[in-house]
């Protein structure tokens, strides 16, 4: 690892889920969150989230190490890959359990589609709490739920300002194991972020509604609160998020000076005209000397 100070415990993490390549608001989030660490002298650390087996596509994982390293981030501990670290997650949920905190749940989803009485800020709907004092009988655990309170969970984010949630109204009582035997991404990311000991997570704004669960997570399992900071996400002229769903192209890095460049714009980072001819490494050099976080628009998304 390279020599440096670094700040008392300033840990970052870039964490893309494999369901497909970079694309630009891929990009963002990484400068966005590696600037921050390296402008405060941290770490900044690289986790596969690849939890979700069945949507991941086959060798995409490394197809994104190499078009970060094509990009010229460089990352300070191995890459943890979440697909390695089911022990880990089945402990935290035997945790969580014998406190009390996690209970069984029987219903299908056309069950909850049918007693749930509000949508839940994510899309979905919120759980009405059917199997909160138990099974009915002749049920059988299909997942498994936390156990959410009545009152609102909040924190202040660097970039967004104030989010909270009231978790019983606006989500109800979340999966942690899924009915088809997978950890869900909310306990797998609390737990690697204890792991990992996050102590800053710089991601986009599309995150925000989950956070709150994790704050929550955080305080059952008795591991600490990062600090947040929500990066606008990148949306396309019709205002939706770039992603694989929307066909956004992947990064190019034959055009990798260019499009950092752009991220950095996007990011509203004062780019000099002279940098349109400049090589990577030379991007590289004045973003990091130049990274000014308070220019970063406060706005959940902008498109482009």
């Amino acid at each position: 690892m390279r020599e440096r100070m670094l700040v008392a415990g300033y840990r970052g993490r870039f964490a893309p889920s494999p369901t497909g390549p970079l694309h630009f608001g891929s990009l963002v989030a990484a400068v966005g969150s590696y600037l921050d660490a390296r402008s405060q002298g941290g770490e900044w650390l690289v986790r596969i989230e690849d939890v979700d087996a069945p949507r991941c596509q086959p060798g995409m994982g490394d197809t994104i190490l190499r078009s970060l390293d094509a990009f010229g981030f460089t990352w300070d501990r191995e890459v943890l890959w979440q697909s390695r670290r089911g022990e880990a997650y089945a402990a935290a949920l035997e945790q969580l359990k014998q406190r009390g905190l996690a209970y069984a749940c029987a219903c299908s989803r056309k069950e909850i589609a049918d007693s749930a009485t509000r949508p839940a800020v994510d899309g979905g709907l919120a759980y009405p709490g059917t199997c909160r004092h138990g099974l009915a009988p002749g049920r059988s655990a299909r997942a498994w739920r936390l156990r959410v309170p009545d009152e609102r969970i909040a924190t202040v984010d660097r970039i967004q300002g104030e989010l909270g949630q009231h978790l019983a109204e606006d989500v109800g009582d979340f999966v942690l194991l899924r009915a088809d035997g997978l950890f869900a991404y909310q306990l797998a990311v609390t737990v690697d972020d204890q792991f990992q000991q996050i102590s800053d997570i710089v991601r986009g704004a599309d995150l925000l509604d989950s956070t709150p669960r994790q704050l929550w997570l955080q305080h059952c399992l008795g591991a600490p609160t990062p600090a947040y900071a929500h990066l606008p996400v990148v949306a396309n002229a019709a205002g939706e998020k770039l992603s694989k769903q929307t066909r956004a192209a992947a990064i190019d890095p034959a055009q990798a000076a260019p499009q950092l460049l752009a991220a950095l714009r996007f990011l509203g980072q004062p780019v000099p005209e002279e940098l349109a001819r400049a090589s990577l490494a030379e991007v590289w050099t004045w973003a990091l000397a130049h990274w000014d976080s308070a220019r970063i628009p406060r706005q959940r998304a902008v498109a482009i």
